[in-house]
């Protein structure tokens, strides 16, 4: 039986392992949440978001234990406490939500017709959750899915493999019942079979955009819904009349905060020749102020990435953009705990263009690339000369012109004067290899049920 095992970045050693479980084994779980979907979608909505947030409570109870797990396991130092505020902010705002979402459209009810268009849940939902925020990704679709009357089987990434077991022991014991949320320990070609063999009636996956391309070659021809969040390369672009000191703050932030593994995180700046230098003379003493260490430490504000091959991958990206031309601001002495492998310092390139795979390709790391711009127009060609499209953040005074640039922008979500941040009252999607779907928002309720229309006409003497 082959082992799924998450390699500390803090050692660099096994810190958890499971058994991958077998096709059949697998099968026969799928096969108790497709028996408990149907008694689970009858019961009261009500009583099924109150469940849920049971669940959400119970695994705030549980933040001794969450917390140095996700140090150990990939990597966030302890001091930013988890992720029980997204997590909390997600699971609350969507069952307050859940009713008006689920509603029925009601297109007449008269003496002679009822006419309606119900939203039913799929069945079985799989979600495989990533590792860089295991809880707060997770959310987005757990919730909402178990709200809607779905049972949910939950696959997490083997760099944090305990995070679904721990999230499927909160809800059970919060009194979701065993069968309706699972926890599945799987190697990538037995989801594969699993996806291929129609036993899923709808798919989330969030990850890379080779993950998501694998997803879809599983699931051709099944005709299984499926929700992909894929990769990004997130844009900032600061004009003339932006507050700096407020952009410097947000934007160095969302380049580096998570050491830079974060979905919308911020990989490239475009900033306005009238401010270009004093933004980064102000970004270089930002990030400069840095402490590199283990994670478990308090006084640590960036630890390592959560792999060292991730790790491996943005320093190959900034090598090459320095052997093209680029010019690195950070200076290396300042983190002397960079020790080639998991634990890497942050970095600032300036003289970089688009030809670099640093500002093209996904960096998922606590760097970024600076560029100066002399216009709009030129700002939004740059931006949208990419083959992704999660976020772009806008910094100005301005709401007017942040608008008409944001519809010129091929992204999913338009940012003015903030970055790097998921509102659970907004869809949240993408385009182009960022993926497809949505989640969270009215329209995340959408996407994990069905419509079902009701012609009913009613009988009259």
């Amino acid at each position: 039986m082959s082992m799924i095992k998450c390699i500390s970045p803090v050692n660099g050693e096994v810190y958890a392992e499971r058994p991958a479980m077998p096709l059949e084994l697998a099968k026969q779980v799928v096969s108790r949440a497709r028996q408990a979907q149907k008694a689970w979608a009858r019961r009261p909505l009500d009583e099924r978001v109150n469940l849920v947030l049971s669940g959400v409570a119970r695994l705030n109870e549980m933040v001794d234990e969450v917390v140095p797990e996700l140090a150990w396991q990939m990597g966030r130092p302890v001091r930013y406490g988890g992720e029980f505020k997204g997590f909390n902010e997600r699971g609350n705002y969507v069952a307050t939500i859940a009713a008006d979402a689920l509603k029925p459209l009601v297109i007449e009810e008269s003496d002679r017709f009822e006419r309606r268009i119900a939203r039913e849940p799929h069945g079985v939902v799989f979600v495989v959750a990533p590792w860089n925020y295991p809880y707060m990704t997770a959310i987005n679709t757990v919730a909402p899915a178990l709200m809607a009357g779905n049972t949910v089987i939950i696959k997490h990434a083997s760099q944090t493999i305990l995070v679904g077991e721990r999230m499927v022991r909160a809800f059970v014991e919060a009194g979701v019942p065993a069968d309706v949320f699972q926890n599945i320990f799987l190697d990538h070609e037995t989801s594969a079979a699993l996806i291929a063999a129609k036993s899923f009636d709808f798919v989330n996956f969030t990850g890379s955009v080779e993950g998501g391309r694998s997803i879809e070659r599983a699931a051709a021809g099944t005709f299984t819904g499926l929700g992909l969040e894929l990769g990004g390369k997130d844009p900032g672009y600061v004009m003339e009349d932006a507050d700096l000191d407020a952009a410097v703050d947000t934007l160095m932030d969302g380049a580096t905060y998570n050491s830079g593994q974060c979905c919308c995180g911020i990989e490239r700046i475009y900033v306005h020749e009238k401010l270009y230098d004093t933004f980064v003379e102000k970004s270089v003493a930002w990030v400069s102020n840095y402490k590199l260490g283990n994670p478990l430490d308090p006084e640590t504000t960036l630890g390592p990435m959560a792999n060292k091959r991730f790790a491996a991958t943005v320093r190959e990206q900034i090598a090459d953009a320095v052997a093209k031309g680029a010019k690195a601001l950070i200076d290396p002495k300042l983190f002397p705990q960079d020790d080639g492998g998991a634990y890497l310092a942050p970095q600032i390139l300036t003289n970089v263009d688009h030809s670099m795979a640093f500002m093209r390709e996904e960096t998922f790391g606590p760097a970024v690339g600076i560029m100066k711009v002399k216009s709009d127009s030129q700002a939004i060609e740059l931006m949208n000369d990419s083959q992704y499209g999660l976020t772009a953040s806008l910094w100005t005074k301005d709401a007017e012109r942040a608008a008409r640039i944001g519809a010129d922008i091929e992204t999913g979500t338009v940012f003015m004067n903030r970055a790097d941040y998921l509102d659970p009252a907004l869809c949240w999607t993408g385009v182009k290899e960022t993926g497809r779907g949505g989640s969270l928002s009215v329209i995340g309720f959408q996407n994990l049920t069905r419509p079902k229309s009701y012609h009913l006409k009613k009988v009259t003497a």
